[in-house]
């Protein structure tokens, strides 16, 4: 019994750690222009941290922008000069990445104001409501914010690998402290998204714990306040219209970031074949360390935040297999009945989605298909350019 606990504890303090190591980094980098009020437990929109954050963020992709000396990786070189199509793919995904950063930074303060409205309103609800209506411990909560976190570091570190393992490279610091500075200053915000996402499904999981407690209840033949279910129904209602809030303020981030993990994925799956098709020519470090743990950890990346937003949609759908509970119950109050009926109609007209643009959804089935479009296109690459996948000899 002992063990379990000690994981458990183990498990709460590290995803406390990552939710304050979030909150810190993203206020050096200037991200979150919020200030915390913890005697009337909201945020404040701070001018200081917006006028720090803008200076620093377009200070930053400035020096990033600089011409940079692409003649420090030796691998890229060889690469470029006998297969120009890479060199090409590649610089449609730098132009990629720049949009990307350059609308993340720019939604960040257009729309801090409905932000912080927005996460006021779960601040709120947590603190008048949630927290006193929770029944146990929420592992996948834990689980995934430490994932999320984990996998940020994963991706700096990869970069950084890739940037200054190739044998005989000749990197520049100060560049490379430019570039992955504003790399992570992108991974932070579509971090921020995928913690309210998980916040939500917390919260949605509450409510089910208190619905499934009093079937339980009914079933026992206790009675049970109908308020309790119009007091839920309220809740989830809050709830799906802050979740859709969310969804516009960070839908066009999420896509193109998105889309910048697939176009990296093409590129670099389309190195990694060119690479083992020329294996004599480069190193098993570069073969073995470098392209193949980038691919993973970009593909983890991208599952994980599709993981993440399928959790709180699928976790939505429970809450209406759990109010068919109360349908097999005999002799229910009349007040109650029409209580759950409600909430039952609610359930069936407005479902928890990820919905992005007004376009699509965000989980398991769309992210099999962008893994299954990752790979055709990597293999669409390598059938055009055939012809230039083996180098020829000097």
């Amino acid at each position: 019994m002992l063990q379990p606990k000690r994981v458990h504890r183990t498990r709460q303090r590290l995803a406390h750690f990552t939710l304050k190591a979030t909150l810190y980094v993203s206020w050096v980098l200037g991200l979150f222009p919020f200030t915390f009020d913890s005697r009337k437990r909201k945020l404040h929109r701070s001018k200081w941290l917006m006028a720090y954050g803008l200076v620093l963020n377009i200070s930053l992709m400035v020096l990033a922008l600089l011409p940079s000396t692409d003649d420090h990786n030796s691998v890229k070189v060889e690469v470029y000069e006998r297969n120009p199509l890479v060199k090409e793919v590649e610089e449609l995904v730098e132009v990629i990445s720049l949009i990307t950063t350059i609308i993340t930074h720019w939604r960040i303060f257009w729309n801090s104001k409905e932000l912080l409205a927005a996460l006021n309103e779960l601040l709120m609800l947590e603190d008048r409501h949630f927290s006193k209506l929770i029944l146990g411990e929420c592992r996948q909560f834990d689980r995934y914010v430490i994932e999320k976190g984990l996998v940020v570091i994963m991706e700096i570190g990869s970069s950084l690998v890739i940037y200054f393992g190739i044998p005989d490279s000749k990197a520049v610091f100060h560049e490379a402290v430019c570039i992955y500075i504003v790399q992570l200053e992108v991974l932070m915000v579509i971090m921020h998204f995928h913690l309210a996402v998980i916040y939500i499904y917390r919260f949605v999981w509450i409510i089910n714990g208190q619905l499934l407690d009093m079937a339980s209840k009914l079933q026992r033949g206790e009675i049970v306040d109908p308020e309790r279910i119009q007091k839920l129904l309220w809740l989830y209602g809050r709830l799906l219209d802050i979740n859709s809030r969310l969804a516009a303020i960070y839908d066009i981030q999420v896509t193109f970031f998105m889309a910048t993990l697939l176009s990296a994925n093409i590129i670099v799956g389309h190195v990694l074949v060119i690479c083992w098709i020329n294996i004599k020519r480069f190193s098993l470090v570069v073969m073995i360390l470098l392209f193949p743990q980038a691919l993973i950890i970009n593909f983890w990346d991208l599952w994980l935040g599709i993981a993440s937003c399928d959790l709180a949609e699928s976790t939505g759908r429970k809450t209406s297999m759990i109010l068919k509970l109360f349908n097999d119950i005999e002799g229910m109050d009349k007040e109650l009945e029409q209580r759950v009926t409600e909430f039952t109609f609610f359930c069936s007209h407005r479902r928890l989605r990820i919905r992005h643009l007004g376009l699509f959804d965000i989980n398991y089935e769309m992210g099999f298909h962008m893994i299954i479009t990752n790979i055709l296109y990597v293999h669409f690459l390598v059938q055009f350019d055939y012809m230039n996948l083996k180098f020829k000899s000097d």
